[in-house]
C-alpha cells in the first residue's frame, strides 16, 4: 500500500475544513431569550436582514460596543433590520446576562446559547461577531466586525453599516467578509 495515500487524505480532510470556514447558510433554530421567551429565526420573516450579533458580558472588546450596539438597532430597526444578541460564553449565566442588558438599555433579544450550538453551527469564533442573514433564506450576506476599530475615535470603515446600507438600497454586498476581532467565545466543549 502506498504510505502516501493516507498523509494526503488528511491534507485534504485540512484543506476541506480551511476552506469551509463560514457557512453560506444557517438553519432555522430557537434559543430562549434571558426571560425564557424562545425566539426562532423564522420569528423575523418579514424583516429586510435579521443581524446576528454574538456578544458577551464580561468581554471588554464586547462592552465596548454596547453604545454601538444600541445606534446601531436605533438606526437600523427603523429600516426594518431586525438585531439579535447571542451569547455562547459558558460561563455568562441567564441573569448575568439579562442584568447586563438592563444596564446597557439593550431594546434587542438577547438569547442563551446553550453549549454552544449555534456558535458551533455558524463557526463563530469571537465576541463581538456579526452574521446579517437573508430573512426567508437564511443566506449569510455578510459575516465579520461592526466595523475596524474598538476605539470609536479611530475608526475608519463602517463595515456592517456599509453591508446594511447595500441590502436595504437592493445590492449585492460589497464586501461579505471581514476579520471579527475581540475575545474568544468560551465554550463548553
Amino acid at each position: 500500500m502506498n504510505r502516501a495515500l493516507p498523509a494526503f487524505m488528511i491534507f485534504l480532510t485540512i484543506c476541506t475544513i480551511l476552506i469551509a470556514g463560514t457557512p453560506e447558510k444557517v438553519d432555522n433554530f430557537t434559543l430562549n431569550d434571558y426571560n425564557g421567551k424562545k425566539i426562532s429565526l423564522s420569528d423575523f420573516k418579514d424583516s429586510k436582514a435579521i443581524v446576528l450579533m454574538f456578544v458577551a458580558t464580561q468581554c471588554p472588546v464586547s462592552n465596548a460596543y454596547n453604545e454601538r450596539y444600541n445606534k446601531l438597532f436605533e438606526d437600523y430597526s427603523a429600516k426594518n433590520v431586525a438585531f439579535v444578541g447571542i451569547n455562547s460564553n459558558k460561563q455568562e449565566s441567564v441573569e448575568e446576562i439579562k442584568q447586563h442588558a438592563a444596564e446597557h438599555g439593550f431594546k434587542f433579544p438577547i438569547l442563551k446559547d446553550i453549549n454552544n450550538i449555534i456558535a458551533d453551527k455558524l463557526d463563530a469564533q469571537r465576541t463581538p461577531e456579526i452574521f446579517v442573514v437573508h430573512p426567508t433564506t437564511y443566506e449569510i450576506l455578510y459575516h465579520g466586525r461592526i466595523d475596524d476599530s474598538q476605539r470609536e475615535s479611530l475608526i475608519k470603515t463602517n463595515d456592517l453599516r456599509a453591508a446594511l446600507d447595500e441590502i436595504l438600497a437592493g445590492k449585492p454586498v460589497t464586501v461579505k467578509e471581514t476579520k471579527a476581532f475581540g475575545c474568544t467565545i468560551k465554550r463548553v466543549k
